[in-house]
Formats: structure tokens, C-alpha cells, sequence
């Protein structure tokens, strides 16, 4: 079996075999799904004693009263306080620029007044609270805290409510630490479905929020699913996803390892090279076979790249785009000489990277913009995670009389030939005789 399959963009079943590359059963497991529906209706019922009998459970964790499972401020500050120097300053540095990018996209109230004195605009409000839903244990995930954490409290969220796992009594210092730079509010050692369901009901101890973010197992995606509409939620993430666009002038020992940046994450992750250059495909190919035995974690690498993994031949570089277009992925790196040329013609991607030197995983960590990203095809219409997710708008409509003179009658045909008169009546009565 070839370590990672070749294609090549102009041969006549090359769309077949594309589709065939790109399918993703996102089917719901029946047993997860019927699980999941009986521990949210549990946590509604029952509350705080829901949560504590799964806790026991699933994460042998024993506790009374769900307020003992509530970690107090101080400990997430010792947590930061006793990193290694160089964990702690790379934590610092990353919560900085996360920070600093997201600040520009928040946005403001605005408003405009017409020549009659009507005035229209919108007013920007935050999420009144906010869940997150961390992983806890081996799976831990400081970047996501920040990555979550930091555009919710740069949106205004008052109050940001963190969930994580601690199996076995064991916490995360990185996580508790990133807890104390992103600005949580409180973080109750709390996991899975049951965590989902505290969050999106409410209990006796844990209040309900408005919004859940943070990545989570099958289980905590199947929650999250279930409760969306109760809250909002910020997406169902697929599995880890990289594109390629190479001209060949990067070093291909660069693209192999990019390309297990992503394929390492799980046996179904896609890590996808396209190029025009035939030769260059194969220098990646040879890297891929040397490189691929050292890698730590060769035995998921291998699946993922043989199953879901490809080295594609394409006819030009403006083919490749359309190709591009057509996958919509999570990351795109366009590794050629000059980037800027090529994304006009790029709509579909949730992050683009542009030149060799912007590698994905800068993405994942420090560079700024947030890792939270659409997958499966779904940057067709979404958009990476950010402030504006955190902040709702109210329209604002203050009608003067000259004003209701002229919408009044606009309104009032309309209304009419909907036959809602009643909306009509409304709209007249304030006319002038």
C-alpha cells in the first residue's frame, strides 16, 4: 500500500476520485447519541446529584456537593506561578497576541439619522455567559482556553464559565493556567456530557450560560448538538484538515512535516498537497518515507495519510485554487514564491497561511488569529471563531412623525396585501389626517 495516495487533477476520473478522497461519514453513533439524550435529561431533572453520580462514574472522582468541585482563583494562579520559566513566558506571549488580534474585530454601536429625523442603526451587546468546555487529563488543550477564553472577554461577556475534566483528581496546570491568562471567571472540575448539560440547564450550584465553545469526544460533541437551540454553540468540529498549494520552491522536508501537523491529530484527519510540478511531488513523496518511521506518532500518521491523505498533480496553479475552492479546507497553506498573487482568486478556507515560512502549527499556538475553524467543507458559508461570536446586535428604530408619514403608507400597502390588517391599522393611525 502507497504511504499516501497520488493523484492527478487532469486525468478524466479525477473528480470520482476527489469525492471519493473528500467523504466523511459524519453519521451519529446510535449508542453515543442514546447515552448522551438520557444524561441530559438526567442533569435536568436532577441537577447538581446528576452531575456528581457522572463525575463518580466516568471520572472516579468523588465530591458531595458540586461546589467542591468548583477550583478556587488562587490555585489556577499557582498553577501559572509554578510553570517552568519557559512555559509560562510562551503562555504569556501567546495570550498577548491572541489578545491583540482580537481586539480588532470588535465591534460598535452605530447609528445614522435620515433627513426627516428617523433614526436607524444597531447596538452591540456581549453574551450576558458564556461556557467552555475544556478536555481534561492527557488530551489537554491550553491553547484552546486562549483561543476561547480571550475574544469572549475582549467581546465584554461578563461572567465566563470554564469546564474540564480532571479523571482521577488529576488537573491540567497548563489549562488552569491558561484559565488564569484568558480571563475565566470560574472552572469547575467537571467533564463530558454531564458538563454540557449543567452548562446549557443550569443547576442548583452552576448557572445556565447563554453560549457553549470548546472542542470535546464524540460524547461532548453529541451534547452539544442536542442542546444547541437551548444555547448556542459555537460549531460541530470534523476532523483536522491542512491544504496544501506548493510551486515547489519550498523545501519538501517543510511540506512533509506540515502535512503530519494535521494527519498526526487522528487516523480520520486529511492532510492534502497539491502542486503542479510532478518532480516536486515525488521529492515530498521521498521526505514523507524517510521522515515518517522517527515520527512519534507514525502508527496514526500512517492510517490517515494512506486512507484520507494526498499528493495531487495539478495542471497550473490557478487549477489548483479551484481546487482549493472546491475542498474549502480548515487550514490552507499557500507555500509558493509570491502568495499574494494567488489569494484573490482563494474564497473558500477557514485560515489561509501565505509563504513558506507560515506554517499551520504558528496558527495553533501564537500567531494570533483564532485556531477555532470550520471543517468538513462547512468554510463554504462559516467562519473561523471570534469576537463577533461573543456579541449580538439589536436593531435600533426611532421613527419621527415626518417619518411615519412616509413609512406609514409604504407600510400600510404592504400590509394590506399580505392581508394583515391589523398591521396596516398600526402603521396609518399614525398618519396625519
Amino acid at each position: 500500500m502507497s504511504l499516501i495516495n497520488r493523484l492527478d487533477a487532469r486525468a478524466a476520473d479525477f473528480d470520482a476520485a476527489l469525492t471519493q478522497l473528500l467523504a466523511y461519514d459524519a453519521s451519529q453513533d446510535e449508542s453515543i447519541e442514546s447515552t448522551v439524550r438520557d444524561i441530559l435529561h438526567d442533569v435536568q431533572s436532577r441537577g447538581d446529584a446528576a452531575v456528581l453520580d457522572y463525575t463518580a462514574r466516568f471520572d472516579h472522582v468523588q465530591a458531595t456537593q458540586l461546589s467542591a468541585l468548583e477550583i478556587p482563583r488562587a490555585d489556577w494562579q499557582a498553577a501559572l506561578d509554578g510553570l517552568p520559566a519557559d512555559q509560562r513566558a510562551a503562555l504569556q506571549a501567546a495570550a498577548q497576541r491572541v489578545r491583540s488580534y482580537h481586539e480588532r474585530q470588535r465591534a460598535d454601536t452605530w447609528t445614522y439619522t435620515e433627513p426627516d429625523g428617523t433614526l436607524l442603526g444597531q447596538k452591540i451587546t456581549p453574551l450576558d455567559r458564556v461556557g467552555l468546555y475544556v478536555p481534561g487529563g492527557k488530551a489537554a488543550y491550553p491553547s484552546s482556553v486562549l483561543m476561547n477564553a480571550i475574544p469572549a472577554k475582549v467581546a465584554g461577556v461578563p461572567e465566563l464559565i470554564m469546564v474540564t475534566p480532571t479523571p482521577g483528581g488529576t488537573r491540567n496546570p497548563m489549562v488552569l493556567a491558561a484559565a488564569a491568562l484568558g480571563g475565566v471567571d470560574r472552572v469547575f472540575a467537571i467533564g463530558g456530557a454531564q458538563a454540557v448539560g449543567a452548562l446549557a440547564y443550569g443547576t442548583q450550584t452552576l448557572p445556565a450560560v447563554d453560549k457553549i465553545v470548546g472542542p470535546g469526544n464524540a460524547y461532548v460533541a453529541a451534547a452539544k448538538r442536542r442542546v444547541f437551540g437551548t444555547v448556542g454553540i459555537d460549531m460541530i468540529a470534523g476532523p483536522s484538515e491542512i491544504l496544501i498549494l506548493a510551486d515547489g520552491s519550498t523545501p519538501a522536508d517543510w511540506l512533509a512535516i506540515d502535512l503530519f501537523s494535521q494527519a498526526e491529530h487522528d487516523e480520520l484527519a486529511q492532510a492534502i498537497l497539491l502542486c503542479p510540478d510532478a518532480a516536486y511531488l515525488d521529492a515530498v513523496y521521498a521526505a514523507i518515507e524517510r521522515l515518517l518511521p522517527g515520527q512519534p506518532r507514525a502508527h496514526i500518521l500512517r492510517t490517515s495519510l494512506a486512507k484520507r491523505g494526498a499528493l495531487i498533480h495539478t495542471a497550473s496553479l490557478r487549477q489548483a485554487c479551484e481546487i482549493v475552492n472546491r475542498i474549502a479546507p480548515e487550514h490552507l497553506e499557500l507555500s509558493v514564491q509570491d502568495p499574494q498573487a494567488l489569494l484573490p482568486h482563494i474564497r473558500h478556507a477557514g485560515a489561509i497561511f501565505l509563504g513558506a515560512y507560515s506554517s499551520e502549527s504558528l496558527g495553533d499556538y501564537c500567531a494570533g488569529p483564532n485556531h477555532v475553524l470550520p471543517t468538513a467543507r462547512t468554510a463554504r458559508f462559516s467562519s473561523p471563531l471570534g469576537v463577533y461570536d461573543f456579541q449580538k446586535r439589536s436593531s435600533l428604530i426611532q421613527v419621527s412623525k415626518a417619518g411615519a408619514q412616509t413609512l406609514g403608507r409604504i407600510a400600510a400597502v404592504l400590509a394590506t396585501g399580505e392581508g394583515l390588517h391589523a398591521h396596516a391599522a398600526s402603521a396609518t393611525l399614525r398618519l396625519d389626517p
